[in-house]
């Protein structure tokens, strides 16, 4: 069997109760450090992903998290940190412009109120408004809480008196090595792996 497989036991052979589908849900959006094949960090991803790609033979976990998974055939340690098994040449780049990236990018903050939030309880917001000219642009979207977004609205920064706490920028592989140094100070299983 795989590393981290277990049918229906938990860390020392004993069995565990299903765990609750909120837990469950939370569980698999935990972020997961990816390493090359050659240990060094390339991105970040949801526990989902990382899950998906130890069991297609694509990873394999170096770190866990200590909780455990369980499917109707096999029981599953939520991995940490992956590493690929092939070495993929990573571009020197500017990654591509996605909701996921500028989330990233600002550290799932709002940019405007400071609140830090899940995914799924943000937005995009655009600095200069699409309809006053604004671009959909690195340079002019950021994070966005629905509550500041519903009192910018269609208006300039200044017009309703907010301005982004950093100025929005392109998210380089720079700017992706600063941020899986932070987020890995969360968690200490990243720190050996952040030498960079």
């Amino acid at each position: 069997m795989s590393k981290g497989i277990h049918p229906g036991h938990g860390s020392h052979g004993t069995p565990q109760a299903p765990l609750r589908p909120e837990v469950r849900r939370a569980l698999m959006h935990l972020p997961v450090l990816v390493l090359n094949a050659s240990y060094e960090p390339i991105n970040v991803c949801a526990a989902r992903r990382a899950i998906v790609l130890v069991l297609k033979g694509v990873a394999m976990a170096e770190e866990e998290n200590g909780h455990i998974l369980h499917a109707a055939r096999l029981s599953m340690r939520v991995p940490s940190v992956i590493r690929l098994l092939e070495y993929r040449r990573i571009p020197h780049q500017t990654r591509a412009l996605s909701r996921k990236n500028i989330l990233m990018r600002d550290r799932n903050t709002c940019q405007y109120c400071g609140s830090i939030l899940v995914a799924a309880e943000l937005t995009l917001d655009h600095v200069v408004p699409r309809s006053r000219g604004g671009s959909s642009t690195w340079e002019n979207l950021v994070a966005c809480c629905h509550p500041c977004n519903r009192v910018k609205g269609n208006h300039l920064p200044p017009e309703v008196n907010m301005k982004p706490l950093r100025e929005p920028r392109p998210f380089t592989l720079h700017t992706s090595r600063h941020i899986m140094r932070m987020m890995g100070h969360s968690d200490a299983k990243w720190r050996k792996y952040l030498f960079y």
